[in-house]
């Protein structure tokens, strides 16, 4: 769950930006046909079954229109749902549960499909000590969101902004020279707390990335015997990550492995929604 800190200084702004988006400057339909405020009450029903995620957002969406809406809750974050099941049931003005339906059901089914791709793709890791995670491959502005998302559908967050973590890829490597030139220049210029993870493309990269000292090295669209013979090579002499078009079709053949961790960008670039609807909007 947000914490108040992070819901008003970071995911309050981009919800109002998401129904700016929407809204420019009425709901035509709402406001014609209720030309007045009227209570009203609607239902939030799960029409397929998968892991339900965004219900706080969900929520929060309504009282930034008019705090004085609520949701009564009959699930919660991470719950596994099933089709034709009630979620909750929202009260409020109805032209604000109009107004506010797509924006609502756009984050909750989006973070929903995020959070059950998720659970589908580490019960695939199960009896393994492989942590999967995400990456920075998010819907822009939406990030916060579908990370969140991950988390909740049992899965890890990778570094959350370019600002949080030393990760050398391909052209950071061209651009210093090497991957020991560009391992060495990490180290001497960032904090001591933070790791030097570096992205490797063959043993010739991984034999510098191991000699340079880097924290975690990323074998990055190796087959499975090159995988194979780098792990062997690293032999524990730093954390191992294994990334490129990972998801749920071929997830399960690098569960043997023996890395450390599995990145996916397609639990947030790919994942479909899970369909969840508003339904049965009536005066009280």
């Amino acid at each position: 769950m947000f914490d108040k800190v992070t819901m008003k200084l970071n995911v309050d702004p981009l919800i109002l930006s998401a129904l700016r988006e929407d809204i420019t400057s009425e709901d035509v339909s709402a406001n014609s046909v209720m030309r007045e405020a009227q209570a009203g009450e609607a239902d939030l029903i799960c029409k397929e079954d998968g892991v339900i995620c965004g219900l706080q957002v969900f929520e929060r969406v309504y009282k930034i229109l008019d705090e004085e809406s609520s949701v009564d809750f009959y699930a919660k974050d991470g719950d596994v749902v099933k089709a034709g099941q009630l979620l909750a049931k929202v009260h409020g003005d109805i032209r604000v549960l109009l107004c506010g339906e797509r924006t609502a059901l756009n984050y909750l089914q989006r973070m929903s499909g995020v959070a059950t791709y998720t659970r589908g793709m580490v019960k695939l890791l199960e009896g393994t000590s492989i942590k999967l995670v995400d990456t920075r491959k998010t819907t822009p502005n939406n990030r916060i969101f579908e990370k969140y998302a991950v988390k909740i559908g049992g899965g890890g967050n990778h570094r959350y902004n370019l600002s949080d973590g030393v990760m050398l890829k391909d052209n950071h490597i061209g651009a210093a020279g090497g991957v020991k030139k560009a391992v060495l220049m990490a180290k001497e210029y960032s904090s001591f707390v933070r790791k030097v993870e570096v992205e490797v493309e063959n043993m010739d990269m991984v034999k510098e990335a191991v000699e340079a000292g880097a924290d975690i090295i990323m074998l990055d669209n190796m087959n499975h015997e090159q995988m194979k013979e780098a792990i062997d090579y690293i032999a524990g002499r730093a954390e191992i990550e294994v990334s490129g078009n990972v998801t749920r079709e071929n997830i399960a053949a690098l569960a043997g492995l023996g890395v450390n961790y599995i990145s996916s960008g397609a639990l947030t670039h790919s994942s479909p929604i899970l369909d969840i609807s508003l339904k049965n909007l009536h005066t009280v």
